[in-house]
């Protein structure tokens, strides 16, 4: 590890803490952030949903919640294995490197350390796509739980206190979901640290530009709010 190196891990760090507490604040430069403006739209669904009695649309878009994390848990699964499969052959890699023009050599434990990180950022990842499945299961229970349309006329009050849970646990659900999916865009940033502490700076740099980007500047934050949203 040579000073360089503990320079691109501090940026790393500081950037994905930076990005967090960013979207945390959901509004900068009085701009709604995109996941806040898909809070809203979550809260519309399922308030919209009390006005109907069949919900098969309803269960069908929880399916598909559930089944988009699982996949993103799975995967990073298949990811931790590669990156055990690497230290495995961790001569072999190295030889490789050697060869190849550019790549700054830190020697086979810097190898395996900056491995370790990877896996690091993969269990995360997966630790917060299996909680968000999770989560997502709890919701679609308390949905169930939501009255018909005969008994929320009746009691509304009770029906929108269980359509706030509802609403709460879904948007809980989808900020553990969308952790562990900024874990695998830093992660792109990542790899640049196995060819040099430079190209990891640059790479960690350029994520971090176009997370943020796309929850205040994208087109799809546009798509999602009101006209009188800005």
């Amino acid at each position: 590890m040579t000073m360089p190196d503990y320079i691109a891990l501090t940026l790393f760090i500081l950037l994905w803490l930076a990005y967090a507490r960013i979207t945390g604040n959901q509004v900068i430069w009085q701009r709604t952030s995109l996941t806040k403006a898909m809070a809203e739209r979550r809260r519309e669904w399922i308030l919209n949903s009390m006005t109907r009695d069949l919900k098969m649309i309803d269960t069908q878009i929880m399916g598909g919640l559930q089944n988009g994390t699982a996949f993103f848990a799975s995967t990073t699964i298949f990811a931790i294995g590669g990156c055990f499969a690497l230290l495995g052959a961790t001569e072999q890699v190295d030889a490789i490197l050697r060869d190849i023009p550019f790549i700054v050599q830190g020697g086979r434990a810097t190898f395996e350390l900056k491995v370790c990180g990877l896996i690091g950022l993969f269990a995360y990842s997966f630790f917060k796509f299996g909680w968000s499945y999770r989560l997502f299961n709890y919701c679609t229970i308390l949905f169930g739980a939501i009255p018909m349309m005969d008994d929320a006329k009746m009691d509304p009050a009770r029906a929108m206190e269980a359509a706030e849970r509802t609403i709460r646990m879904n948007i809980i659900a989808a900020s553990h979901f969308n952790m562990g999916l900024r874990a695998i865009f830093y992660s792109i940033g990542y790899l640049g640290w196995f060819v040099s502490p430079w190209i990891f700076m640059i790479a960690t740099v350029l994520v971090f530009i176009v997370l943020l980007r796309r929850q205040f500047f994208s087109e799809a934050r546009l798509a999602l709010l009101n006209g009188s949203d800005t």
